[in-house]
């Protein structure tokens, strides 16, 4: 994708309702299934990792166990920055929210990378 050098503007307001609407979009049989997560929005990703689009921290639903009761949510980041920088249209923005939601929910689900892939989510 050619990039104009031009980055997206958008208050963090605009981009958690994009979030949202990303959300909206996560088949509900995925969304059901979520137990204890919330999704928060950060302006950017930790220095050491500056084009991190999603983080998801917590314990996947797999290695839950009898010990799994009163723990705080687990949370799913998504970053404002490099989500920016890398779309053009908040069409973009919206689709790239979804994937980076669909990725980090995987993670809590217990779901790697490579079978991500393999289900046809980047």
């Amino acid at each position: 994708m050619q990039h104009n050098g031009r980055v997206l503007e958008m208050t963090r307001e605009e981009f958690e309702e994009l979030v949202a609407e990303a959300l909206d979009r996560i088949p509900p049989e995925l969304t059901r299934l979520m137990d204890n997560v919330a999704v928060f929005v950060e302006d950017e990703p930790p220095a050491d990792d500056p084009e991190l689009l999603g983080l998801y921290e917590g314990t996947p639903l797999t290695e839950r166990g009898e010990w799994y009761a009163g723990v705080l949510p687990d949370r799913i980041t998504i970053y404002r920055g490099p989500t920016l920088r890398m779309c053009e249209t908040r069409e973009d923005v919206v689709a790239e929210s979804e994937v980076t939601v669909v990725h980090e929910i995987a993670h809590h689900f217990g779901i790697d990378d490579e079978r991500l892939h393999a289900l046809g989510y980047g």
